[in-house]
């Protein structure tokens, strides 16, 4: 049993973050970590009804168990940053601690320019062991979809889907607003549950530095390892082009919030995956080729989707029969996908997904000024490119139907004389960039996108 940690632990004044041991067993994956002497922090990540895992994916499966390990440490490391890392397996190779490093520092980028932290020089992974040989498994062609209730991974379903390609809608949590898009796609599903260690609660209540961990970078871990346990080749996300952008510049470092969601992250895990995992387990994002503004028009197509989809971090656990129970009208999430929305559907129809026009609330200036990144930074949020939310507010202010609306007409007057007008059309963000890293086998799927 888990021990209370408070007694023992100055969270800021510990010295070493010691990754102590993981385990696997009937389904849960044991994850135990710990400050100086201190007590573990055992943390549990839970897979329904595991099969056991077949003997030529047993090397695979404990490398992925490793990394999940490695990665899930972030959100424990950042209760203290100490100077030092141990690990009790030993040293990493250079790949693999390259990884961790990156992950860290630029994972934790902003949570240290809230904190006034400065992590450079400070995370480094030991290394010096030795690399692993890994060939193919001959995973099964199918692709596990992480599910996050928004537009996205809606997208990104609907574009495998229309290729017959063999899907299962998956996600980390408990969250009733995610089953329901997840049901809705009428795909199988697949749903892991994350128990954090109780100890960081404890640590969190005597000062423990706290903020915005990559969430998305241990979710990725998570799904490695259900694809080597349940058989699926590929891991394929929604994160857009605009993910890789900084959201600031702070004392000579760029700071994103989205990180973990970025072409950078993705590169670095999707080489590890095929040097240390599997040569045929593929991870990628379908929708990196394309915009937030691309994204949107191709949703304002699925409208099946409009009464079950939400984009809100604030209401992101409710699940309501009516729009403003799904979206609070009030977060740089409401704004920018109304907002993105808006130059693609019907405006009554944008009105009845959210229950209210955003664009007419004097109220919300200031949430979308920074949208606009006018007289504010981007906000430390999932949300595009400052470029792309003034080519749709342009777009917006040419047309009859919204010039009236209070921030629209705002826009006119106030902040459109002090743009070049010939950087706001909305075409060039709806071209695809032939960067990405969607594997062959998917990437028929890229059309259904585009089009």
């Amino acid at each position: 049993m888990e021990k209370d940690v408070s007694n023992a632990i100055q969270p800021r004044l510990t010295r070493v973050f010691r990754f102590v041991r993981c385990s696997y067993a009937d389904g849960v994956a044991e994850l135990a970590y710990a400050f100086d002497d201190g007590e573990e922090l055992v943390e549990r990540i839970r897979f329904p009804n595991a099969p056991a895992v077949p003997a030529a994916r047993a090397a695979a499966f404990d490398a992925a168990l490793k990394l999940l390990h490695l990665i899930a440490g972030v959100s424990y490391y950042k209760a203290g940053v100490p100077p030092r890392i141990e690990l009790a397996s030993g040293p990493l190779d250079d790949a693999t601690a390259e990884l961790l490093d990156q992950l860290y520092l630029h994972g934790l980028a902003e949570f240290a320019y809230r904190n006034g932290l400065d992590l450079r020089g400070r995370i480094a992974f030991p290394r010096g062991g030795s690399a692993p040989s890994v060939g193919a498994l001959d995973l099964p062609g199918r692709t596990l979809v992480p599910i996050g209730g928004g537009k996205d991974s809606l997208v990104a379903v609907e574009a495998i889907k229309s290729i017959g390609g063999e899907a299962t809608a998956v996600w980390v949590g408990s969250s009733a607003l995610i089953a329901g898009c997840a049901e809705r796609t009428g795909l199988p599903t697949l749903n892991m549950q994350r128990e954090l260690a109780s100890g960081l609660f404890e640590l969190n209540r005597l000062g423990a530095w706290n903020g915005h961990i990559p969430v998305t970078a241990v979710n990725s871990a998570i799904l490695v390892l259900a694809a080597i346990l349940y058989g699926y080749d590929s891991i394929a996300f929604a994160n857009e082009r605009s993910a890789s952008a900084a959201t600031l510049e702070y004392d000579g470092q760029q700071v994103n919030h989205q990180w973990s969601k970025s072409l950078a992250f993705e590169t670095l895990l999707g080489d590890w995956l095929h040097t240390h995992v599997a040569a045929d387990l593929d991870y990628c994002s379908l929708l990196r080729p394309y915009s937030e503004l691309a994204i949107t028009r191709a949703f304002a197509k699925l409208t099946p989707y409009f009464d079950v989809f939400s984009s809100c971090n604030r209401n992101f656990k409710l699940l309501g029969p009516k729009p403003v129970d799904r979206w609070c009208g009030q977060c740089p999430k409401c704004h920018f996908v109304f907002l993105a929305l808006a130059p693609f559907l019907p405006k009554p129809r944008l009105l009845a997904i959210f229950g209210r026009n955003l664009l007419d609330d004097e109220g919300l200036a200031a949430g979308f000024d920074a949208l606009l990144e006018y007289q504010d930074h981007k906000p430390f949020e999932c949300v595009g490119e400052g470029a792309e939310a003034r080519a749709a507010m342009y777009a917006l202010s040419q047309r009859p139907e919204w010039q009236e609306d209070a921030l629209v007409a705002r826009f006119r007057s106030e902040i459109l004389p002090q743009l070049d007008v010939a950087q706001l059309a909305l075409e060039p963000w709806l071209e695809p960039s032939p960067e990405h890293r969607v594997p062959p086998r998917l990437q028929p799927a890229l059309a259904a996108i585009g089009g």
